[in-house]
């Protein structure tokens, strides 16, 4: 098999994933994600449920798709510091940047799909617990990063517990923010200094240890 076979084969494989996952959040949405079953999005995929199942293995995950390629970006951005940079700066610069663009992950998005699919991600049981596994996972990968920075295990476990609880506070805070209507400046003004302030705590217990 040559390189460029393996490639389309690679390409036809994500879009069938992203087919699968877009029809199933679009019947999520307009249905309700408890009231949708996995045999009517394989069928309204046109695939068959063993297929659809090959490439989500639980119903959760044809939502957390949407997502995941947020998932250890914490620790990517450790990782991909400037030299002389420290790991908090970096990550703090990072969420900064990333209110100034509207990324969805900040909670200051608002896209009236993305805050449907907020909502629906929130308000359903199962995928509220299928986020808490993200962040979980989220914490572990960049307590390895902060390691590899030199901080001792238990700081690096310490520092990037409180790191992903504060990216998780800050957004969950700036979601509720747009519940009175559109992205202002006052709003994003709010975030940045919310963001500020969060940092300089976390840089006032971890300047310390090097991070």
């Amino acid at each position: 098999m040559t390189e460029e076979t393996t490639g389309l084969r690679e390409r036809k494989k994500q879009r069938t994933r992203q087919t699968l996952s877009e029809t199933a959040i679009a019947l999520f949405l307009e249905r309700g994600f408890d009231r949708v079953s996995v045999a009517e999005v394989a069928a309204a995929a046109e695939v068959s449920k063993p297929t659809l199942f090959r490439y989500f293995p639980a119903k959760e995950d044809l939502v957390l798709h949407r997502i995941a390629d947020h998932q250890g970006e914490a620790a990517r951005v450790v990782r991909g510091r400037a030299p002389g940079e420290s790991p908090l700066a970096a990550l703090r610069a990072h969420f900064h940047a990333r209110l100034d663009a509207g990324d969805p992950v900040t909670g200051l998005c608002d896209v009236p799909a993305v805050l449907a699919f907020r909502d629906m991600l929130y308000s359903t049981p199962s995928l509220a617990a299928r986020l808490m596994q993200y962040a979980a996972e989220d914490e572990r990968a960049l307590a390895e990063a902060l390691a590899e920075a030199g901080a001792d295990e238990v700081t690096a476990g310490l520092a990037a517990a409180q790191v992903i609880a504060v990216h998780h506070v800050l957004a969950r805070d700036n979601w509720a923010r747009l519940s009175d209507g559109n992205i202002t400046d006052s709003v994003l003004a709010a975030a940045h200094a919310d963001a500020e302030q969060a940092y300089g705590l976390l840089g006032a217990g971890l300047a310390a240890q090097g991070l």
